[in-house]
C-alpha cells in the first residue's frame, strides 16, 4: 500500500512569524508551533512544559492544543528576572 500523503517541509521562521501575525490579527489562538515561535522557544520545549504543567495556559480546539496570545504574554511576563523586573 502506497502512502500518497504530501510530506510537509518544516516551516521557516519568516513563515511562522507571518502566520503568527495573521493569527493575532484574525484569531488570538495560536498553534503550538506559532506559540513556541512567539515565546522564542522550541516547540518541543513548549510541549515538555505543557506535559509538566509548567507551561502557559492552553486549550484543546478540534483535537489540537491552542494558546491564546494574552496567556502567552502573561506567562512570559511572570518569568521576568533581573534588574527592573
Amino acid at each position: 500500500m502506497e502512502d500518497n500523503a504530501k510530506e510537509r517541509s518544516p516551516a521557516n521562521p519568516r513563515e511562522l512569524a507571518e502566520r503568527a501575525r495573521l493569527a493575532r490579527e484574525t484569531c488570538p489562538y495560536l498553534t503550538a508551533k506559532q506559540a513556541a515561535f512567539h515565546l522564542g522557544i522550541a516547540a518541543n520545549t513548549l510541549k515538555r512544559l505543557r506535559h509538566q504543567g509548567r507551561g502557559p495556559l492552553c486549550r484543546m480546539h478540534g483535537g489540537n492544543w491552542r494558546y491564546h496570545v494574552d496567556d502567552l504574554d502573561a506567562w512570559s511576563a511572570a518569568r521576568k528576572s533581573g534588574e527592573g523586573a
